[in-house]
């Protein structure tokens, strides 16, 4: 078999073996996120399986990169500073984050000492992270409202915002430190120049003849631009040593604030959640060494510490913070993690700055908080149905 056919063949099995996602995530009595199917999908069939995918032979290192930068995409269109629902909250939502950030950092290096795993700086801010790609989309299908799910909205986009910029620069060496931080006010910079630009030209009209034409010829041209403006930033931050992770989640915010239509979200959501970000995830699971992890104690007490570290201050914050009653219910909610673990791991096997073991950990840690987060979400969810009003 030559080259191209033997690469069609694989192609073929991830993209069969990730609609293992949806068929788990179909089930109503299990509720398992889509993610969890694709990385157990991977488990199989990679490392620590039947070996039948080498996720590091190219071009497939490349297809991750790609998905791993739409993931962050998908996330960074959940995140709308103009969204009223997240005004609303934001006050009480960024004083409740600084809660979980002060009490992260000692829960960080209490780990790294307990475990011998580092960076510490990289478990605090697993520790202080969110998920807005699984807790937004649960909110909306739910159609979940009212003052505790506006503050969770607010509390977990300044998380995800925050720790998105902030992790990958704990696993950069500090020789390589001030470029990436370059880098990233690179991707700032060039992000915030072209919504302006993008604005300037909804403006004047420019964009709505645009999409008219595209749409009468089928041209694509808001999906074009889009994935124009997500492949430059990643291009900027790959080439200045910073990460795709923030290229991705600002592009994403780009278009969030952009208020874009529903024919571009549709698009996005086919060529993201319908292609790249199920490869992204099911190559992930295919790199993953569940039997290092096993194989390493230090990796179990890993998983088992960092749910708990992190379950501990995120129910302690908002029990201080959260609208009452039951402010704990918000931390439960809002401690779900998988977007910003998953880059952990990526970017730590990538730099070799984490073994297979510990990043199949961190990995492994993020699907386990999904359980408590969903507990959470429908405590908040029945909250809210049992309010007057």
């Amino acid at each position: 078999m030559d080259n191209t056919a033997h690469f069609f063949a694989q192609l073929t099995l991830l993209v069969a073996v990730g609609l293992l996602g949806p068929a788990l995530s179909a089930i109503p009595r299990l509720s398992i996120p889509t993610v969890i199917g694709e990385l157990l999908a991977g488990t199989v069939i990679g490392t620590t399986g039947l070996q039948w995918v080498d996720a590091s032979a190219q071009p497939f290192p490349h297809i991750y990169a790609l998905g791993f930068a739409m993931l962050m995409l998908s996330a960074g269109t959940q995140v709308n500073i103009q969204s009223p629902t997240l005004r609303a909250g934001l006050t009480r939502g960024a004083v409740t984050f600084a809660i979980v950030s002060a009490l992260a950092v000692g829960v960080g290096f209490a780990i790294a000492r307990l475990t011998g795993v580092g960076p510490p700086s990289l478990l605090s801010v697993l520790v202080a992270g969110s998920s807005a790609a699984v807790v937004f989309p649960i909110i909306q299908e739910r159609r979940l409202q009212g003052p505790k799910v506006q503050f969770i909205i607010a509390w977990v986009a300044i998380a995800d915002a925050v720790t998105v910029v902030v992790m990958p620069l704990t696993l950069t060496g500090r020789s390589s430190l001030v470029m990436a931080l370059l880098g990233d006010v690179a991707v700032l910079v060039v992000g915030a120049a072209a919504l302006v630009l993008f604005l300037r030209l909804e403006k004047a009209g420019l964009t709505r003849r645009a999409g008219e034409i595209s749409i009468r010829r089928s041209w694509g041209l808001q999906l074009r631009v889009s994935v124009l403006l997500l492949l430059g930033l990643s291009a900027i931050a790959t080439a200045t040593s910073a990460s795709t992770l923030l290229a991705g989640f600002v592009a994403g915010g780009v278009l969030a604030r952009l208020r874009y239509r529903e024919r571009l979200g549709i698009q996005l959501v086919g060529l993201a959640n319908g292609f790249f970000v199920p490869l992204f995830f099911v190559l992930l699971g295919a790199r993953l060494d569940l039997r290092a992890l096993f194989g390493d104690p230090n990796a179990i007490i890993l998983v088992a510490v960092l749910v708990a570290g992190s379950l501990a201050v995120h129910v302690v914050a908002a029990q201080v913070a959260a609208p009452r009653p039951r402010g704990w219910t918000a931390g439960l909610a809002a401690s779900a993690q998988l977007g910003l673990p998953a880059a952990a791991a990526s970017l730590g096997l990538q730099s070799h700055a984490l073994s297979p073991a510990i990043a199949s950990a961190i990995v492994a840690a993020a699907c386990v908080s999904l359980i408590p987060a969903t507990v959470g979400i429908n405590l908040v969810g029945l909250e809210a149905r049992q309010t007057p009003g």
